[in-house]
């Protein structure tokens, strides 16, 4: 197995696809993000399931020799070149329909190209080998649930459990393979028609991308987030997942390996902001039309995230049978932080909703009644200890970021009911955002070192403390604020100014519960972007920037993470954390670059 970020990746905003390089799909839960995985070599071997299509060669397959997205689109095309001739293929999880497909559209550049197509279906995450058939140019394989169809305007055949069609491409010749999930085993899906899927996919992100509103520097590489963003999102209920995978590790070898196809409430909050910063409202009204069906009226029973379609129970497991990434185990699927308590989510909640409001003042009769419910449940949880933003596997603690966030919903829940759009008991509401924040004025400011820390009576950091400026909590001229700035730089950088979320304790259990190190978390430079942008270093910002920029693949996906040592991908991917990050990144630079002209302008004049 590759490089993390090796792998491409394709979505129809219900679940999606891992390419790697040689084109084999290494990784697909068919009909939603968190089902079962059907294709696992991303997570083992090629015994635990893949579909390949490429030169057919005796030996190893062989990489594309270049690899893009269609401008504009989340359409793959990978081309190989071989001493026969040279091939295109375009893959694409059409976007249009209920059906879920994969497409892949093989076309003869120039010579003859012999290719081969490797279906290796296997159930239940590699560990089962489904019965299999074909009639020549449809053939199926059993996924439990329901059932995999491949179509193909190539002959295939079955073996051992494996589906396996061969053919001959010659310039301009064309041959398309389909895949498409049926929960119904009994009931054939219509002959798809994948030329016609094909351009409905690109039409559709061409015009769905057209209306970003970012005129900035980095523009494709916004775009290219942007969409990345938006394939993340489950179309049927609005929710957004915080990842596509599950159990890449945050360090090779280690233990630190966690199931991200879920929708954390802070992760998506965040993302909505995202999108509302480039002009995209509609995704907001869906995630906030998820969130009330998902709350259902109980907010006191709020989890920290939950299934795309808002199941409550996502049991951990362990799936022993599968070696996990570069031999990087257990492999788990389902997260046992959802019951977990986190007090900080209410603030980003309450903050994302106040941001929609702001944007679509028709949504006050959903936003206003939510707001004050989430208000009014966090009276009771605010002051105490919790498992914070890192969902910490050790003791709870009362973490000074949490406490920040918890400000930061009073103070939005307050500007609402003023403006108007929401009720609420002000006054009260107005005395508690004043308490909590002296009380982290004064139990998590350490004035010897001129910093805030990570919890209160702590001496340690937290590279979350920079989201403190982003929610203005103080001042970006405060002291207090510059000394944690420059804090964490001081004791969190790794190279490249690169940021570790807190110090880890190697071999030994850290106070985060866990053994192990882990690489920077990419998140953590783009907050530092943002805070340095706004507190006037704008130069250093940039240069920031550009490194969070070379994080990048090749085709403009990023993890969760980065090891700046050996240069190399870390963590579930395509990480929606990471992508937001460097969207507002690349905005509080721009912001912060406009901010400057304007005022050396006035100085001319």
């Amino acid at each position: 197995m590759g490089r993390i970020e090796d792998q491409a990746f394709i979505g129809n905003m219900r679940t999606g696809a891992l390419v790697d390089r040689d084109g084999a799909i290494t990784m697909l839960s068919p009909g939603r993000f968190d089902a079962a995985a059907v294709f696992a070599r991303l997570l083992g071997t090629e015994e635990h399931g893949l579909w390949r299509v490429g030169p057919a060669v005796d030996g190893p397959s062989p990489a594309a020799a270049r690899r893009r997205y269609l401008p504009g689109t989340l359409v793959l095309e990978s081309t190989w070149v071989t001493r026969g001739g040279t091939v295109q293929m375009v893959d694409v999880m059409p976007s249009t329909g209920e059906a879920p497909h994969v497409v892949r559209i093989v076309r003869g550049v120039n010579g003859r190209v012999r290719m081969r197509s490797l279906l290796r279906a296997r159930p239940g995450w590699g560990r089962n080998v489904p019965r299999v058939g074909t009639d020549g140019y449809r053939a199926f394989a059993d996924s439990e649930p329901g059932r995999l169809w491949l179509d193909t305007t190539a002959p295939t055949h079955a073996a051992d459990g494996d589906l396996v069609s061969e053919f001959v491409v010659s310039e301009g010749e064309t041959v398309s393979l389909t895949l498409t999930w049926s929960p119904d085993a009994d009931s054939p899906p219509p002959l798809p028609d994948a030329s016609g899927l094909f351009k409905e996919s690109v039409d559709f992100w061409k015009e769905w991308i057209s209306r970003s509103t970012y005129r900035g520097p980095h523009r494709d590489a916004v775009e290219r987030s942007l969409i990345t963003l938006k394939a993340l999102t489950y179309a049927p209920t609005g929710a957004i997942v915080a990842a596509a995978t599950t159990s890449l590790p945050e360090e090779i070898g280690g233990e630190r390996q966690w199931d991200y196809r879920f929708c954390w409430l802070r992760d998506s909050a965040f993302i909505v902001e995202t999108f509302l910063a480039c002009g995209y409202i509609d995704e907001a009204r869906a995630w906030i039309n998820w969130l009330c069906a998902t709350i259902g009226g109980h907010p006191e029973q709020l989890q920290v995230m939950y299934g795309v379609a808002g199941e409550r129970a996502l049991p951990e497991t362990e799936l022993d049978w599968l070696p996990g990434y570069q031999g990087s185990t257990p492999v788990r699927t389902g997260n046992a932080a959802a019951k977990q308590l986190q007090v900080d989510v209410y603030g980003e909640v309450i903050s994302a909703l106040y941001e929609t409001q702001l944007r679509d003042p028709a949504l006050a009769q959903v936003v206003g009644p939510l707001v004050t419910d989430l208000a009014t449940c966090l009276e009771e949880l605010w002051a105490s200890p919790d498992e914070g933003i890192w969902e910490v596997r050790g003791p709870r603690r009362h973490f000074v970021h949490s406490k920040v966030m918890a400000w930061a919903a009073y103070d939005r829940a307050v500007r609402l009911i003023d403006a108007g759009y929401a009720q609420g008991p002000a006054d009260r509401w107005r005395a508690l955002r004043d308490e909590i924040h002296a009380q982290v004025c004064r139990e998590g400011y350490d004035k010897q070192r001129g910093t805030f820390t990570q919890s209160y009576g702590s001496t340690e950091l937290d590279a979350a403390l920079l989201q403190m400026v982003a929610v203005e909590f103080l001042p970006p001229t405060d002291k207090r604020i510059i000394g944690t700035i420059e804090a964490i730089q001081r004791e969190l950088s790794m190279r490249g100014g690169f940021l570790r979320r807190y110090r880890t304790d190697g071999a030994r259990a850290g106070h985060d519960g866990l053994h192990g190190d882990e690489g920077a978390f990419l998140i953590c430079v783009g907050w530092l972007i943002g805070a340095l942008a706004r507190i006037g270093r704008v130069a250093e910002a940039e240069i920031l920037l550009d490194g969070l920029l070379s994080t990048r693949s090749d085709l403009g996906l990023m993890s969760e993470e980065w090891d700046p040592y050996l240069q190399q991908q870390l963590g579930n991917t395509p990480q929606g954390f990471s992508h937001l990050a460097l969207i507002h990144a690349a905005l509080a630079v721009h912001a912060a670059r406009d901010e400057q002209e304007l005022v050396r302008s006035g100085a001319g004049r």
